[in-house]
């Protein structure tokens, strides 16, 4: 499968429950907030996340960058990546 339909492939592909090992694994090798992981394996940028949820890439880069973003930050952001909260915090 070539990159660019692996990429849209992804896109369109959330799991409805449940965390995908990639995801997880990317959380715990590189102690990464889970929001990033999940958007590096939607293979979305800051910059479409930004644009899903209707504010600037820097301000998407602050919500990754916080220890402990607020609930309703979390819901926005799960619901622009098409996953759940309980997905995005669990």
């Amino acid at each position: 499968m070539s990159d660019q339909k692996s990429r849209e492939s992804r896109k369109l592909y959330a799991p409805k429950d449940g965390v995908p090992h990639a995801v997880v694994s990317k959380a715990i090798d590189g102690m990464s907030m889970l929001a990033a992981c999940w958007r590096e394996y939607l293979m979305l940028t800051q910059e479409e996340m930004a644009q899903r949820m209707d504010i600037t890439q820097a301000g998407y880069a602050q919500i990754e960058a916080a220890k402990r973003p607020r609930k309703a930050t979390l819901e926005k952001a799960a619901a622009a990546m098409g996953i759940t909260l309980e997905q995005l915090a669990y």
